[in-house]
């Protein structure tokens, strides 16, 4: 089930047709009162945001989801009017997995919905046995962990993703756009402003792990670790 949050209602009608005829079960809501109160009934797979909402805005939605235990994992998509990079970086520092700036093509969208989906069903059931722990930082991909000094962090899908794939290069230095290959996958219009935002909350969430990840000036970013 996919939750779309949009006040405009050509837009939602619009997307909500597109995301049911592609085989997906979708609802819209215009007002986050609904929308609150239909995540008491059922959970979704994952959320579509709108920024500009009566009620309540979409960031302070996001903030919320991302609060809770039993919703900070849900996959969230932002749409973003186009243009505006202040409500980008601010949608993707509050905890967004992706973005989408408006207009934007029916077909992009369900394409970033799919990689996003695809990535969180691999999270939910992995296949991968292997286990970090270096620093002070532990992460166990197979129950989906992260731990500074004894203590659960949560992070994001898109976070954890980009935590996993800097452990598992060490020591390597990957390009912005390595990264966004490999965690963001071959979605259109990104930037790699959005992998210098994940890296920003992701080192505030780590703490003083957080000071491993390097920046490496004009390339990208590295984990050092501690062996």
């Amino acid at each position: 089930m996919i939750y779309f949050v949009e006040d405009d209602a050509s837009i939602r009608e619009l997307v909500l047709y597109t995301l049911n005829n592609a085989g997906f079960q979708a609802e819209g809501f215009e007002r986050p009162s609904a929308f609150w109160a239909a995540m008491g009934q059922i959970r979704p797979t994952l959320i579509l945001l709108d920024i500009m909402l009566p009620e309540e805005d979409g960031l302070s939605i996001l903030r919320k989801l991302r609060g809770e235990p039993t919703t900070q994992s849900i996959p969230v998509m932002m749409l973003t009017a186009k243009g505006t990079e202040y409500d980008t970086v601010l949608a993707l520092d509050a905890g967004a997995d992706d973005y989408v700036q408006k207009p934007f093509r029916m077909m992009e969208l369900l394409s970033r919905i799919r990689a996003l989906l695809r990535r969180a069903e691999r999270y939910g059931n992995p296949v991968e046995p292997g286990e970090y722990q270096t620093g002070g930082l532990e992460v166990s991909p197979s129950r989906h962990l992260v731990r500074v000094d004894g203590k659960e962090i949560a992070l994001t899908l898109k976070e954890f993703e980009l935590l996993r794939l800097l452990l598992e290069n060490k020591g390597i230095v990957l390009s912005r756009d390595k990264i966004l290959d490999k965690v963001w996958g071959d979605t259109m219009g990104r930037e790699s402003r959005t992998v210098d935002v994940h890296i920003r909350t992701l080192r505030q969430k780590l703490g003083h792990v957080g000071g491993l990840i390097e920046t490496v000036r004009g390339i990208g970013y590295k984990f050092k670790g501690e062996d």
